[in-house]
């Protein structure tokens, strides 16, 4: 079935920005586990084991499956890695596994028309499979241009028609970190970028008539991620195309981090409705994967998958997607929240004992008795909610305090301490503060005449909440009937995240239904959505069973995925794969262990050269695997040192930081 879609206009990349309505993509046929269409968002993963360790990667496989990959990738580097691809499938399918297997394939045409033969879908990145990347800058002319394209065309058209002749599945899947040469030089490294790298492999596809296709934009980066697949589908929507999403942000990391980070990038993008099939890039055991990319899916089960206006027309007929969302400016307020002023973290300590100073340790704030001071760090948060208690102590100079206005009203010295209002109480406040004034408000309340009464002033801060299904498109649409109204007054971005669901045992980060896992999940989408768009400046995720330094760590995390407030050191780590030459997790700890109370620096840490410079796009500095027992430095995209001992290239990496005068000692504990 060849049909395509119509009657669509270039301009959009969702079927809507204000309710939950799943882009509907043509059907592939993978195995016997088809995606798009009406089929379910589908899981996957990668192997990390050598793909030439049979029966390594077969228990892998089975392990990974059992944990609910629907599909899962192996590595294929060479010739030989491809021919053994046919083993594996073999082993599963004597033991029981039907899984469809994906060739992963980088610079290596000849294994990928091996792989195609064997397996269900294979992968190929456009920016080496028929390129190339040596960050050489070119100058073409039209018609020179023209003949790498016609050049890329016949190295690629042997491989589609082998899939067309073996009915395998192909990826395109583009990374923001290895486009060629040739794009780079041609449209810089941008998403635009990205997106015409993989529609140059489309429409070659397409012009051979097939259309098995699946594409990707991944990048380290889930802003340039996000707006990267929106692009992709605004362009393919107006060449008359719907393929299947797979959603990643790639080089993730682990932990805290590597699942905010994932959740910013894929989250973001279901929530408008986009994907269908999900891969989460930790640096973990492939296995872990899996049930974090599930516990994101689920949260749509619940929701209405296509809309009514949807499901009542055809694919010929579908509505025209939405415009990408603008950014929200605000106004300075006080010269501490708005403007260019990073967004501000707010928590809520109003149940916890206001008698003991030391509780503020949880926020940031380190009381020394001895001293009778409190010391700061990166991630102190800039607003205490207290709702109606008052503290026993004294708070630290820098740390505003919030009260509901109620009790705000009873404090004689209201110096750092500002009020909270519902939208009636300001209204009919006799006393407001002189600097800031939080009010809470929904959407909702943009229609009501007591907004309509509403005197603002420059002093207006809103906390602006939800309880809305569809909360961050909700909450997305207050930002774009504020700016209509010509408004600019910060906003604070208030997610609740009540018991029962977020109650239970904070411990096993593993487990992505454990509460504590679940609420990093959904608050990196629900506030990690806006803020990638501009949205926001200021962040307050209140969940009263999970612990405050907990909410805290969260919330820095959310602003250092989104690039709004950087206060820690990033690892943009690979999730290992069969092509990888150290431990990558074990490795990515020990880099940890010496770097990580270097604020705002951006370390790449990748198994081999195909996840090295290019995969790394951003990062500062770069540790890659050049060899068994080899390293390679690099500084941005330059190598520094090539082929250093693996056990002599962290010092040589930090004396790199150092020359670089970007080295601090640490503190001694």
């Amino acid at each position: 079935m060849d049909m395509k879609i119509g009657n669509t206009l270039p301009g959009g990349y969702c079927n809507s920005l204000t309710e939950y309505s799943r882009w509907r993509t043509r059907e592939v046929t993978i195995g016997d586990v088809p995606m798009g269409g009406d089929n379910p968002i589908r899981i996957q993963s990668m192997t990390t084991v050598d793909t030439m360790d049979t029966i390594g990667s077969v228990e892998q496989t089975i392990r990974m499956v059992d944990a609910g990959c629907e599909y899962v990738r192996i590595t294929a580097p060479s010739i030989k890695e491809a021919h053994n691809l046919a083993e594996i499938k073999k082993e599963l399918r004597r033991r029981g596994y039907h899984v469809p297997l994906v060739a992963d394939i980088h610079f290596t045409p000849n294994a990928a028309e091996v792989a195609a033969r064997i397996v269900e879908k294979v992968r190929i990145n456009p920016g080496n499979y028929a390129d190339k990347k040596k960050f050489d800058q070119l100058s073409y002319t039209q018609t020179a241009y023209q003949a790498e394209l016609e050049r890329i065309y016949a190295k690629f058209a042997p491989l589609v028609k082998i899939c067309k002749e073996y009915g395998t599945a192909m990826r395109i899947g583009t990374n923001h970190g290895s486009l060629s040469d040739r794009i780079m030089s041609h449209y810089g490294d941008t998403p635009e970028g990205m997106v015409e790298s993989a529609m140059e492999f489309i429409r070659i596809c397409e012009d051979l008539h097939y259309y098995n296709l699946v594409i990707s934009m991944k990048s380290s980066n889930p802003q340039v991620m996000v707006r990267a697949y929106r692009l992709l589908v605004e362009k393919m929507v107006a060449e008359g195309m719907n393929y299947p999403l797979h959603l990643g942000v790639t080089e993730a990391g682990d932990g805290e981090d590597g699942r905010i980070k994932s959740a910013v990038g894929i989250g973001t993008l279901l929530e408008d409705g986009l994907g269908d099939t999900v891969r989460v890039s930790l640096t973990e055991e492939p296995e872990f994967e899996a049930p974090v990319a599930i516990a994101l899916v689920n949260r749509y089960e619940a929701r209405q998958t296509t809309s009514s206006v949807q499901k009542s027309l055809d694919i010929g007929q579908r509505p025209h997607p939405s415009p990408l969302p603008a950014p929200y400016v605000a106004a300075e307020v006080n010269a501490f929240i708005g403007g260019s002023i990073v967004p501000r973290v707010v928590v809520d300590i109003s149940r916890k004992n206001l008698k003991d100073p030391t509780i503020l340790s949880d926020v940031g704030y380190k009381y020394d008795i001895l001293l009778d001071k409190y010391h700061m760090g990166e991630q102190s948060v800039d607003f205490v909610y207290l709702a109606d208690n008052l503290p026993s102590f004294s708070m630290p100079g820098n740390l505003k305090q919030l009260y509901d206005y109620q009790t705000w009203l009873t404090i004689k010295n209201k110096a750092n301490i500002h009020p909270v209002y519902t939208l009636g109480e300001f209204i009919e406040a006799d006393l407001r503060d002189a600097n800031l004034n939080l009010v809470r408000i929904s959407r909702r309340d943009l229609s009501t005449p007591l907004f309509e009464a509403l005197p603002l002033d420059k002093t207006v801060v809103f906390v602006l909440e939800t309880d809305e299904p569809h909360g961050m498109a909700d909450q997305r649409l207050f930002f774009s009937m504020l700016s209509e109204l010509g408004l600019e007054n910060p906003i604070i971005i208030r997610r609740q995240y009540p018991a029962p669901e977020f109650s239970g045992p904070q411990n096993n980060l593993m487990d992505p239904e454990e509460p504590l896992s679940k609420l990093q999940l959904y608050a990196a989408t629900d506030i990690g959505g806006l803020l990638v768009d501009g949205m926001g400046n200021g962040v307050w995720i209140d969940a009263p069973t999970i612990p405050t330094d907990k909410l805290v760590s969260a919330s820095f995390a959310i602003l250092q995925a989104t690039r709004s407030r950087i206060s820690k050191t990033e690892y943009i780590s690979c999730p290992s794969c069969g092509r990888t030459l150290f431990d990558l997790q074990e490795t990515t700890q020990m880099i940890r262990s010496r770097t990580n109370h270097l604020k705002g620096l951006k370390i790449g840490i990748m198994g081999c050269i195909v996840n090295g410079p290019g995969e790394m796009a951003d990062a500062d500095y770069g540790y890659v695997g050049a060899g068994p027992g080899k390293v390679t430095l690099y500084r941005g995209k330059e190598v520094v040192k090539r082929n250093v001992s693996s056990a002599d290239a962290l010092d040589e990496l930090i004396e790199i930081i150092r020359e670089d005068g970007r080295w601090i000692d640490p503190e001694i504990k």
